[in-house]
């Protein structure tokens, strides 16, 4: 190996985020733990490519959040924040967590171990997110003079007003079960029944056809209109359109011929 050669491998950073693919499912394992996962600017750049190449993937039908280690995102890198003259990682986590909502394929966080402030965003910006009753959860930004103030873009549309004014006031740590009552994950189950639980969520999501699972996801966040008829007319107009289209013609006739749609992954 020559000198250039030589520097240049010394100068790339390490990959922190890491990317498998199987049977249509976009496998992407924050891999940081010696810092806790926590939300560097190298691991938010590597994030969001990685996020962005699995939602341009024909072949990718769900993309899983996942970690490894025991901690799934301990939030912002305070290290780097502190010696920082420039950009801060947080200014950069608004992009990841906007890729991860617009999205059009089903995201499911799979959340191992505790998350806290910008991690706990993470999970909220997920479509599904299943945890350990065991994972804990704390949004200590107020116990180092900030506010959690990117993440509440996706932790406010999750979490009920009652919870996220305690929460966000407190700092103090809740674990999984309060995480699943208060609406910030799917599901909480003991940590030897999360990767089954998991694998149940994905099998579930791949039977979807693709078209219809970005509208369901688009579906489910629409706002309530002033008008009731006008909402009906205009989601009645949407309904016809989606059983005309090319998706629900064949998933209609899969149903009156007891087969599966064309787009259900071969067992």
């Amino acid at each position: 190996m020559n000198a250039n050669a030589q520097a240049l491998r010394d100068t790339t950073p390490p990959p922190l985020v890491r990317v498998s693919t199987e049977r249509e499912v976009a496998t992407i394992t924050l891999d940081s733990p010696h810092n806790r996962n926590a939300l560097s600017t190298a691991l938010i750049d590597q994030l969001l490519e990685a996020i962005t190449a699995a939602a341009a993937h024909e072949a990718v039908r769900v993309i899983v959040l996942s970690h490894t280690g025991p901690v799934f995102c301990s939030g912002a890198d305070l290290k780097e924040t502190a010696r920082a003259e420039g950009t801060l990682p947080a200014a950069r986590l608004g992009d990841v967590l906007a890729a991860m909502w617009e999205c059009p394929k089903p995201v499911v966080a799979r959340v191992g171990g505790a998350a806290r402030a910008g991690g706990v965003g993470l999970v909220a910006a997920a479509d599904i997110a299943v945890c350990a009753i065991e994972a804990t959860f704390a949004f200590t930004e107020v116990r180092l003079g900030v506010i959690p103030a990117v993440i509440s873009a996706t932790v406010l549309r999750r979490v009920a007003p009652r919870a996220a004014a305690e929460l966000y006031l407190t700092g103090d740590t809740f674990d999984g079960a309060r995480a699943a009552e208060i609406g910030l994950v799917t599901a909480a189950v003991p940590a030897a029944d999360l990767d089954t639980e998991l694998v149940r969520y994905v099998a579930s999501l791949v039977r979807g056809a693709p078209g219809a699972l970005a509208a369901a996801k688009e579906l489910a966040r629409r706002p309530a209109a002033a008008s009731i008829r006008n909402e009906l007319a205009d989601l009645t107009a949407l309904s016809v359109r989606f059983f005309t289209a090319e998706e629900g013609r064949e998933g209609v006739l899969a149903f009156v011929e007891r087969r599966d749609p064309v787009w259900v992954p071969k067992a």
